[in-house]
């Protein structure tokens, strides 16, 4: 089923299923077309928050993937993650029913707006596009989102609005972004991931120069980062608006300073004074999101008033430096980080937190990732006082590279490691003690060794 045909399959449909509906990716679509007055279903293999979010709003959820979920269905969306042998995605393949991979929805989602504001990059797209969101929300801009964590104002990844502004996140993954329909580029960076489909960085950049050449509008980019510079060399684009600390930069951080991990700057447009901007989400890489999601946010018509009340008002994103708790003096946090860099800054932001040690307890997402990247995974999380492994998730991929957990566990020193959630949970909540942080950290279904110690910790007098 191609592309083209996706707005006829919508408008012959009326119940939606989804494969892999539990996906950061996949579920705000889901709302969208919810919203939007579809029936919905979806199918996944692993239990999560976001299933019960779904569950919530009335979608029926089928656990495990077999071909009779998907009786009754107009139209099938499914996750790029999957296996190609997926029963579902097999059965709805051979049944003519019109199916699509998600990029193809959240494309045409993105074609019924005047003015979509797609966020891409390495790392930072659901921090950024949450503030994006915040700000324009909260200026009463009406926007349209699909965000990959949940947004706390509204409790929700997918949002609909009544304004022709969308923010979407802009995934590289298997070059899926190429699928949308960007009025304006928004690019935090560039850095190499998913090297088992781009094979060399070269590769990389060229999908982001083409990503970037699809803006119909403006191009706005991180001029900080070498690799997003080099993408824009020679591109055709309509508009470019730079952004950082160089004096190049339209939207220039200048007078940086930290209060412990938090950091405020004085906001420069055009090399003019705006404001004072305090962030209150953690981390020095926030100064650049924060300064893509104001400049994304005044091209789109908020203002600096809003755009200030937008930041004073945000902690961050859900799963992103997300406190969990406090149990016995140990505070209990969540976080995405799955790459080197992500855990590098968040552990870098932690450690500038006035804790007595740091915990990173890391479950691995693909071999690929792990085997590719060992070196840089060990060195970020050694960071931290203390590192504990999980088991691997393998995820959509067969581990054709012979890599284990222990191979990462045994460059990091003083590390430990686990097959399973419930031994994590317990040995974290037997040696963390009173003033410790520890934080969960990877993109896959570690927040459930965090529930596990939190019950522990609730369990003891």
């Amino acid at each position: 089923m191609t592309d083209n045909s996706i707005e006829a399959a919508l408008q012959a449909s009326k119940r939606v299923h989804f494969i892999g509906i539990g996906g950061a990716g996949m579920f705000p679509l889901a709302e969208i077309l919810l919203k939007q007055g579809y029936e919905i279903s979806g199918s996944d293999n692993n239990e999560s928050e976001t299933l019960d979010r779904a569950r919530a709003l009335g979608i029926p959820i089928a656990m495990g993937q077999r071909a009779e979920n998907i009786t009754g269905a107009g139209m099938i969306v499914y996750t790029a993650a999957l296996l190609k042998d997926n029963p579902e995605l097999t059965a709805a393949q051979a049944s003519g029913i019109p199916t699509f991979e998600r990029a193809a929805l959240l494309g045409e989602i993105t074609r019924q707006y005047q003015n979509a504001l797609c966020v891409c990059g390495t790392h930072g797209k659901t921090t950024t596009s949450a503030l994006l969101t915040q700000i324009l929300l909260q200026a009463g801009l009406s926007p349209t989102a699909v965000i990959g964590g949940k947004l706390p104002l509204t409790g929700s990844n997918g949002l609909v609005g009544k304004s022709e502004h969308m923010v979407c996140e802009a995934c590289e993954f298997q070059d899926t972004f190429l699928s949308l329909a960007p009025d304006v580029a928004v690019i935090l960076n560039i850095d190499e991931d998913h090297m088992e489909y781009f094979k060399t960085l070269d590769n990389l950049i060229a999908s982001f120069r083409k990503f970037a050449e699809m803006s119909t509008k403006a191009v706005i980019y991180n001029v900080d980062d070498a690799n997003t510079r080099h993408a824009l060399e020679g591109a055709k684009i309509k508009r470019l608006i730079p952004y950082g600390r160089s004096e190049e930069s339209s939207f220039r951080a200048v007078n940086v300073t930290m209060e412990g991990a938090f950091a405020s700057y004085d906001l420069l447009y055009h090399g003019e004074f705006l404001t004072r901007i305090q962030l209150r989400a953690p981390g020095e890489h926030n100064v650049s999101n924060s300064l893509a999601a104001i400049a994304a946010a005044m091209f789109a018509g908020a203002s600096i008033l809003d755009c200030e009340k937008g930041v004073a008002g945000f902690r961050g994103a859900g799963r992103r430096f997300e406190i969990v708790g406090e149990y016995h003096g140990v505070t209990l946090v969540d976080d995405y980080a799955h790459h080197p860099k992500e855990l590098e800054v968040t552990l870098t932001a932690a450690k500038q937190m006035p804790f007595r040690e740091v915990w990173a307890v890391f479950q691995p997402f693909t071999f690929s990732r792990t085997a590719l990247l060992l070196e840089d995974f060990a060195a970020a999380l050694s960071i931290a006082d203390h590192v504990v492994l999980t088991k691997i998730m393998g995820a959509r991929e067969v581990n054709t590279y012979g890599i284990q957990t222990a191979d990462l566990a045994e460059k990091i020193t003083g590390c430990t490691w686990f097959e399973a959630f419930p031994e994590t949970a317990e040995y974290v909540t037997a040696h963390a003690q009173k003033g410790d942080l520890v934080i969960t950290l990877g993109c896959g279904d570690v927040y459930k060794a965090g529930k596990m110690m939190a019950k522990i910790w609730e369990a003891r007098n």
